[in-house]
């Protein structure tokens, strides 16, 4: 367990903030959708670029603490989760990239 889960998990237990992982997954979906509307009323629904403002931050970090939260609350080690996905995308993009040096990935008969 990093640092950083160490210490939601110890600001969530000071707080009273662990629920059921159902719970957890509708705050989550709240939040996504608090930032999703952040964004969209930023760029005049999609009408303007985006350009992150100053509740861009605080927002961002309040749904990574929800995820990490989840994390906790069902014993998954995020760091290694995401170390492990970070490897596999990383992978499947060398593959990909390789197959596109290589041409047209079907053999012409």
């Amino acid at each position: 367990m990093t640092d950083l889960q160490e210490t939601v998990a110890r600001s969530a237990d000071t707080a009273d903030l662990h629920a059921t992982v159902p719970t957890l997954l509708l705050e989550l979906q709240t939040l996504l959708g608090a930032l999703t509307a952040t964004v969209t009323a930023g760029t005049d629904r999609g009408r303007r670029p985006f350009r992150p403002g100053p509740d861009w931050s605080p927002r961002i970090g309040e749904l990574a603490y929800g995820v990490f939260l989840l994390a906790d609350q069902t014993g998954v080690d995020l760091a290694r989760a995401v170390e492990l996905t970070a490897e596999h995308l990383e992978f499947k993009g060398k593959q990909a990239k390789a197959a596109s040096e290589n041409g047209w990935p079907f053999e012409s008969a």
